[in-house]
C-alpha cells in the first residue's frame, strides 16, 4: 500500500529517513514529498540575545528550524568560539525545554541538555513548563517561527511565566510543490494514505491534492502527526483516520497501520 508523507525528507548524511524505513517494516510504500520552504531571520538578535544568558531563565523550542537558526549563528568562527569558551556552560546551568526528539537531538548538537522532550505537542510542554518554573521568574527565550502557534505563549501567560518570543524563520511554501505533487499523482496513482505533518502543510498542500483526487479523494485515509495538525484537517472539512501518538516515526506507524488494517492486530513484520 502506498502512503505519501508530506514532508521534508531527513538530511542525507544522517541515513534513511526513520519514516520510509518504519512504515516499510510494515509493509507500506512510502514517498516524501517537501512541502516547506524556510527563510531564516534575526540571526544577528538572535546571537545577541544568547550572549546573555544571564538575563533570561532558560531556553524554549519547539521546533527543529529554531535550531538551525542558532547553528547558521555558529558558523561565524567568533560566535563558534564564544558559545564554546562560555555561553554554552551558562546556559547549561539552565533549562533547555523541548518539543520532541527531533527537537532535542538537535538541541544536543549544539551541547545543550534538553528537557521535556516527551511532551510530544506545545499544549503538554507548557504543562511540563509551568509545573518547573515559578511566576514572574526571569523570562525563557523562545527562538520561534513566524506562524507559530499562541497555545504554549498563551499558557505561560496566564500562570505568570514570562516569555520572550523571537521570530527567527518564516515558512513559505516549497517552490516545486505543485509539480512533486502532480508528478506523484501522475505516476503513483491514488495513494491508500496520505499524511500531514503540520498545519502549514494542509494550508499549501490540501487543495492541490483535492484537485488531483478527483472523485476518489473519499477512498484516501488522511493521518495527521499530532493535534494541531488534525485540527487543521478537519477545520477544512477532511475526516482524520488516525494521529500520531506521538510525533515519531514509530508512533505513526503503528497508528496508520491500525488505519489501514482495521481488523488486523499484527505488528510490524
Amino acid at each position: 500500500m502506498k502512503v505519501l508523507l508530506l514532508k521534508d525528507p531527513k538530511d542525507k548524511d544522517s541515513g534513511p529517513d526513520p519514516y520510509i524505513k518504519e512504515l516499510g517494516s510494515y509493509s507500506l510504500e512510502a514517498t516524501l514529498v517537501p512541502v516547506l520552504s524556510f527563510e531564516f531571520t534575526s540571526i544577528d538578535s538572535l546571537f545577541e540575545k544568547l550572549s546573555h544568558p544571564e538575563c533570561y531563565g532558560g531556553l524554549v523550542f519547539t521546533s527543529p528550524r529554531a535550531l538551525e537558526a542558532i547553528k547558521i549563528c555558529l558558523k561565524d568562527k567568533s560566535k563558534k568560539e564564544a558559545w564554546s569558551k562560555s555561553l554554552k556552560q551558562m546556559w547549561n546551568i539552565k533549562p533547555t525545554y523541548v518539543v520532541g526528539k527531533a527537537t532535542a537531538s538537535l538541541v544536543e548538537e549544539i551541547g545543550l541538555v534538553p528537557q521535556g522532550e516527551k511532551a510530544g505537542n506545545a499544549e503538554k510542554l507548557a504543562e511540563y513548563i509551568c509545573s518547573r518554573e515559578k511566576p514572574n521568574s526571569s523570562a525563557l527565550l523562545f527562538p520561534c517561527g513566524a506562524l507559530k502557534r499562541e497555545v504554549l505563549p498563551t499558557v505561560l501567560r496566564e500562570k505568570g511565566i514570562p516569555l520572550e518570543s523571537l521570530t527567527v524563520y518564516q515558512t513559505a511554501q516549497h517552490p516545486d510543490l505543485q509539480e512533486s505533487l502532480s508528478s506523484y499523482f501522475s505516476q503513483e496513482g491514488i495513494p491508500a494514505s496520505i499524511v500531514f505533518f503540520s498545519p502549514s502543510g494542509v494550508k499549501f498542500c490540501l487543495q492541490h491534492i483535492q484537485k488531483l483526487s478527483g472523485d476518489l479523494i473519499n477512498q484516501v485515509k488522511f493521518a495527521a502527526i499530532g493535534p494541531s495538525t488534525a485540527e487543521a484537517l478537519r477545520g477544512a472539512g477532511i475526516a482524520v483516520s488516525c494521529t500520531a501518538g506521538s510525533p515519531t516515526a514509530q508512533d505513526l506507524a503503528a497508528a496508520l497501520h491500525s488505519a489501514l488494517h482495521p481488523r488486523s492486530c499484527s505488528g510490524p513484520r
